[in-house]
């Protein structure tokens, strides 16, 4: 069986059990705050376990796209180093939602595994919760009597709270797990040691590969536990482990997932695999990494510097480094794999064959910007190594680890080459304040949600109304960054919720009872559920209140969305069809699109666009919007779908002429395009390998963009004593500078000419070497640098020092000749770094040449008495 048939095998055996099959959610979350990636099959069905949303099927089956690099056996640095861990990884579930538990679970899951797969019964174990004194539970014997059915009971082990008891988080739903084992050792080694005693012990033969969650308690805020109004069940197995398991292989990546991609890395550097443990590992970490880079684009992340896309842009950076360091691949290579590896997905995930070429580009640029930015860090390595003796240190480790993107073991590895040592501890110490420093970043404390009024659904009226009669059915204290917040939910709310790169709304709420009035700051969304914040809460909770939603603020908003509808279209038909969204923002001041294409939108492109853009504005088109219409339908008539987005049965399509702009939206929009007024483009440029970004004011903001820039006019018109031709004037001018400039740098050049003979004239014989050291007199840095190579290459044995004051700046610059360099072993790098202290300043630089600035001018006659006495003693 290949991989594709396992898959397809478990979706069926629980198709026949009566599970609709349901598509995988995008591998990036975009709105829940609480995750950036999807790490499990069970996250786009929070809101249901959470009580948030009811449940429209009680039985689901998927495969999910998964991503892990933190948490239990998911250090990213680890991924690679074993054989049955990974980033990315298929997750096979299974899900009821309030109707089968433990039983059928657990008979279902052995059925399929021994029965239809056909693993060996002798080579299983199951693991049972041992219950929990702290939490009052009990052993899980439900469990365990259904498994003693099918195994005996020296087969269950009995796991702790931290192997066999699941929790969503440090709140919410959460129950006891059944996971099930496999033994995958030779039969000498099980004869050796008996597999029971392997479980859960981190023993790469002896692996988890399914995991039966049992949902039935809550975790509240202070600890407890309370049950859940309905059971449910959430079950996880690893495709990757499954596979191997079912073809009894040594390894994951010994499957046909990850052995295509092999032999293709392979062909491009010339290694074989299995032949050595460190190459072994470059081949594991590439085949591994290429997986997840591949699905996050796909669904819409891009490799960044922050959030999500540095995760991303992180990882590819791990596979190009270990492919650089231990396959000897200098140039881009990991863009080759893509073609083949997509190739193996056609059938389920779709949109990575149709965003095939895209993931290519972004890919290959991403390599050749990180290979310049890995020489860059070579050569800081190569002078922290010559200037820090016998060790490096802990903060430059760690600099390169976070800037060049240096694992410690290459940092380690670079420095055995060279025969000294890396200060560990320190690395450590620097890399756990980075870590302190994000999870202060990031810390947020929420309480429980306290329930006013039970009510099951909140509903949003915001297309129709701006202001409604709303209650407060639940709130909750959230403390983040040591600042008090409160989540207000209502029964009902025409605040928008920020999602889809809109803004949320603002606005206020007040008492009907008491008129108070409190602040609507923001409206987020977290996962389906809408929540207000606020910085107070209402004295009286239980009244009715009037809630308003700030119209003005509101209307900007919506003016800049229907906006970035029209130039998505704008940029399709002009640009052409290979146009699609890869992001965007849109608040109260602009709107910021963000789209494929792979070259720089030419000035005539860009005109062409906001005329048409303009155009539409003008021609008064009435907005035609389909609020529930199925998927299926939509798409039929023309909508556009945005990769990386989960779409429910029905939708909203939001239409402003059929033959112009469909899409599928749940924005707010403008009745009439003439009510968006005007479209200014005000940037264009590249934001990563094959994406645009264009920023745009619309309406008021573009009437005063606009005007700014007449106005601007008005004022180079007035400095330029109002001539009648603004251009040509400011051509003579430039060339009238131009001039100046040639003549000035002929006058620089023959001034530091004539300096140069001074300075060669005032050379002194001191240990056999050429020796100068004076003070000089320029108006630029740059001169001294000049200066200094001018004398080296006319100057044997030359030791240079330059001292300048530079525009009240004091400026050391020392120059040694190369022969010296390695006849006395001086590093002007060194020196200058050491000297520079008299001078309340820094610098560094190469072995023969360097520099350094500060802020006391009166350190440099200092700086001179200590010159002559290092080549005096010399």
């Amino acid at each position: 069986m290949t991989a594709q048939d396992i898959r397809n095998t478990f979706l069926t055996f629980f198709e026949k059990k009566g599970h609709k099959i349901v598509d995988s959610a995008p591998i990036v979350i975009k709105d829940d705050p609480t995750l950036m990636f999807t790490n499990a099959g069970m996250n786009q069905f929070k809101d249901i376990f959470l009580g948030n949303q009811s449940a429209t099927d009680t039985r689901l089956v998927n495969t999910q796209k998964c991503l892990r690099v933190s948490g239990k056996h998911n250090d990213l640095e680890e991924v690679g180093v074993d054989t049955y861990h990974h980033t990315m990884f298929e997750m096979l579930g299974n899900w009821s939602f309030g109707d089968y538990f433990k039983e059928d679970s657990i008979n279902w899951a052995w059925e399929l595994l021994t029965e239809v797969y056909k693993l060996d019964k002798d080579r299983l174990y199951v693991s049972i919760f041992e219950g929990s004194k702290p939490d009052q539970l009990d052993l899980d014997m439900d469990a365990k009597t259904i498994w003693l059915n099918h195994v005996f009971e020296d087969r269950i082990i009995l796991g702790n709270k931290k192997d066999n008891f699941w929790e969503m988080g440090e709140t919410g739903p959460c129950g006891p797990c059944s996971e099930i084992h496999i033994d995958l050792r030779s039969d000498d080694e099980r004869l050796k040691i008996d597999g029971a005693s392997l479980v859960n012990a981190d023993h790469e033969q002896v692996i988890e590969i399914w995991n039966l969650v049992f949902m039935e308690y809550n975790r509240k805020a202070d600890g407890s536990l309370v049950p859940l109004p309905a059971k449910h069940v959430d079950t996880g197995m690893g495709l990757e482990r499954l596979v191997r398991a079912v073809h009894s292989q040594n390894s994951n990546y010994d499957s046909d997932l990850f052995m295509d991609t092999i032999h293709t890395l392979e062909d491009i550097s010339g290694v074989k695999y299995g032949k050595d443990t460190n190459t072994d590992i470059a081949f594991r970490v590439v085949a591994d990494h290429l997986r997840a880079v591949c699905f996050a684009i796909s669904d819409g992340q891009l490799p960044d510097n922050n959030g999500a896309g540095y995760v991303i842009r992180r990882i590819l950076r791990r596979a190009v480094r270990y492919g650089y360091s231990f396959l000897k691949i200098e140039s881009p290579f990991i863009y080759r794999l893509v073609d083949g590896f997509v190739s193996k997905f056609e059938d389920v995930f779709t949109n990575l064959s149709s965003q095939k070429e895209f993931i290519t580009k972004v890919i290959e640029q991403e390599e050749k910007s990180f290979l310049n930015t890995l020489n860059n860090g070579l050569k800081l390595f190569d002078n922290y190594a010559s200037s820090e003796g016998k060790m490096i240190s802990g903060i430059h480790a760690f600099e390169l680890y976070d800037t060049f993107g240096f694992p410690i073991d290459l940092t380690q590895l670079l420095a055995k080459e060279k025969n000294i040592q890396v200060d560990i501890k320190g690395f450590e110490l620097e890399l756990a304040k980075q870590k302190d420093r994000s999870r202060a970043d990031a810390k947020k404390v929420a309480g429980d949600w306290i329930e006013l009024v039970e009510d099951d659904r909140e509903e949003f009226i915001g297309y129709d109304y701006t202001e409604s009669e709303v209650i407060i059915t639940r709130y909750r204290t959230v403390e983040v960054k040591g600042k008090k917040q409160f989540h207000l939910i209502f029964n009902c709310t025409p605040f928008y919720a920020e999602s889809g790169g809109q803004v949320g709304d603002k606005g206020i709420i007040e008492g009907l009872s008491d008129s108070q009035k409190i602040k609507i700051t923001d409206t987020q969304k977290e996962n389906k559920l809408i929540i207000h914040l606020a910085e107070e809460l209402p004295k009286n909770l239980n009244q009715k209140f009037t809630a308003v939603v700030n119209s003005e603020y509101r209307n900007s908003v919506t003016l800049n969305h229907s906006a970035t509808h029209l130039l998505q279209a704008s940029l399709r038909q002009i640009l052409g069809d290979h146009v699609t969204q890869k992001g965007s923002l849109v608040n109260s001041k602009y709107l910021r699109f963000d789209f494929s294409h792979y070259q720089k939108v030419e000035k005539e492109e860009l005109e062409a666009i906001e005329k048409l853009v303009n155009y539409k504005i003008r021609s008064s088109i009435a907005l035609k919007e389909d609020r529930n219409i199925p998927f299926d339908k939509a798409i039929q008539q023309g909508a556009m779908a945005l990769f990386g987005e989960k779409y429910g049965d029905t939708v909203r399509m939001v239409t402003f002429d059929q033959d112009f702009s469909v899409e599928l939206c749940g924005g707010t929009h403008v009745s009439n395009t003439a009510q968006i007024g005007s479209f200014r483009i005000v940037s264009e440029g590249a934001v990563a390998a094959g994406v645009r970004r264009i920023e745009a004011f619309t309406g008021a903001h573009a009437d005063d963009y606009v005007k700014n820039q007449l106005e601007l006019l008005d004022l180079v018109r007035s400095e330029l004593g109002n001539q009648k031709d603004i251009l040509k004037a400011i051509k003579d001018i430039k060339n009238e500078n131009f001039s100046f400039k040639e003549k000035l740098e002929a006058f620089e050049h023959k001034q530091v000419a004539g300096l140069k003979n001074k300075l060669k004239s005032s050379i002194q014989n001191i240990n056999g070497m050429q020796v100068i050291i004076e003070t000089i007199e320029v108006d630029k840095a740059a001169q001294v640098k000049d200066l200094c190579f001018q004398l080296k290459q006319e100057t044997e044995n030359l030791f240079c020092t330059l001292l300048a004051n530079v525009a009240g700046k004091p400026n050391i610059s020392i120059m040694i000749s190369d022969q010296l360099v390695k006849e006395k072993n001086y590093h002007a790098g060194n020196l200058v770094r050491e000297w520079s202290k008299e001078i309340k300043g820094g610098g560094g630089g190469q072995p023969f040449f360097a520099q350094a600035g500060g802020s006391d001018v009166t350190g440099l006659e200092k700086v001179k008495e200590i010159a002559f006495n290092f080549t005096n003693e010399g």
